[in-house]
């Protein structure tokens, strides 16, 4: 910073003072939410594996269950829901989900269903096909609209519209780690179960397998869902607590260096003076 005056050296200390308490505060608040977000994962994550292992065991209980629900398709008219936040300044939570699914989509006849302004922005920028969502905004979504979202996406996918239907979130690690990911929603994996010679468990559905999967499918898409957005929500508090306290830490080394190089110039400047003044004493 040769050449900069003393005065131009304190109005950058007092605008990086600004800074750091505004990132502080957005620490503050996003670390008062992640509390809150928290304890809405632990309470949700039951319900979430519990009832994605009930249907896996249902399915492979019964590989003559016939449903439109299990039957394999080659995934080229694939919907993402991709669950991003509203505001920025969270790392990079918003850009690892989104770049994901771009990255999956590509080649594909796909379409996505953004789930927060920062993945309708994303996709809109790259004119990638969209379904419309009657909540732009993450954080105004309900349990009671992932339920009525499932309801619309399990017509989509029995009137054939698309063929695969994949969710994309950020799972909650722990306050420091979260990772962006893809789970297949529709239609069900069936898994190869080892019986070691044991009679097969037979499940009778009543009035039918297929009548039974019609009930309960948009229930489990519901909860997946409703999973799927609690773990984003928190794992999207954490990025930007994180974030923030990096923010916060960086302002505070460049006050620290900005005040050691104002301390080197008025002192420069001091010097300088009585250097002027001991020269003119002497003519």
């Amino acid at each position: 910073m040769a050449g900069v005056s003393t005065k131009e050296i304190k109005n950058r200390i007092r605008s990086m003072e600004s800074t750091k308490q505004i990132t502080k505060a957005m620490e503050m608040v996003a670390a008062s939410k992640l509390r809150k977000a928290q304890n809405q994962v632990l309470s949700s994550r039951p319900y979430f594996e519990i009832l994605y292992a009930t249907i896996n065991d249902i399915v492979d209980a019964d590989n003559d269950v016939s449903s439109i629900y299990l039957r394999p398709t080659e995934g080229k008219k694939p919907l993402y829901v991709v669950i991003a936040g509203d505001r920025g300044l969270a790392g990079g939570y918003n850009s690892n989900v989104c770049k994901l699914v771009l990255q999956e989509i590509k080649g594909k006849d796909a379409c996505v269903l953004p789930m927060g302004k920062k993945a309708t922005e994303f996709f809109k920028a790259r004119q990638i096909p969209m379904l419309e969502f009657h909540c732009h905004e993450a954080q105004a979504v309900t349990i009671g609209d992932c339920f009525s979202l499932a309801k619309r996406l399990c017509k989509l996918f029995r009137d054939g519209e698309y063929d695969r239907l994949v969710v994309a979130y950020t799972s909650f690690v722990s306050v420091l780690s979260q990772t962006a990911g893809t789970l297949q929603m529709l239609p069900l994996p069936r898994h190869e179960v080892q019986r070691d010679g044991m009679p097969r468990q037979v499940t009778v559905y009543e009035p039918g397998s297929e009548e039974v999967f019609e009930r309960i499918i948009p229930e489990y898409l519901g909860g997946i869902l409703y999973g799927a957005l609690c773990e984003s929500r928190a794992s999207e508090q954490a990025a930007r607590r994180t974030a923030m306290d990096s923010a916060t830490k960086n302002a505070e080394e460049m006050i620290a260096d900005l005040s050691l190089k104002f301390n080197r110039a008025r002192q420069a400047a001091i010097t300088q003076e009585i250097t002027e003044i001991v020269a003119g004493s002497k003519q």
